[in-house]
């Protein structure tokens, strides 16, 4: 029951929105060839990688809060540090994805 009173907060959060919430990330960006956007996450860091179209990203708290927001060129992937946890990363008008950091 805890469960799913704790996604159904998750879902009505991320679908009214929040306050956003500075984070000290210092982005990295160097070119890619891919054609396929994607995220991932990795020790201390979150990337976002453009396909062949610019891509914007919007990095949310698991409860939901909106973090950060990033525009990344197409070509290229911005590395961005952030703290270990847990995130949700939207690509905007297309996918979310759950993204661990550790």
């Amino acid at each position: 029951m805890k469960r799913l009173l704790y996604i159904l907060t998750l879902c009505v959060a991320l679908a009214v929105g929040s306050v956003s919430v500075t984070m000290l990330a210092s982005p990295r960006i160097e070119q890619v060839s891919s054609d396929e956007t994607t995220v991932y996450g990795g020790k201390g860091t979150i990337a976002m990688v453009a396909g062949d179209n610019d891509a914007t990203f919007h990095i949310y708290s698991i409860t939901g809060q909106l973090l950060k927001t990033y525009r990344v060129s197409a070509g290229t992937r911005m590395t961005v540090d952030m703290p270990k946890g847990f995130y949700i990363v939207k690509c905007a008008g297309k996918w979310s994805r759950k993204v661990v950091v550790k």
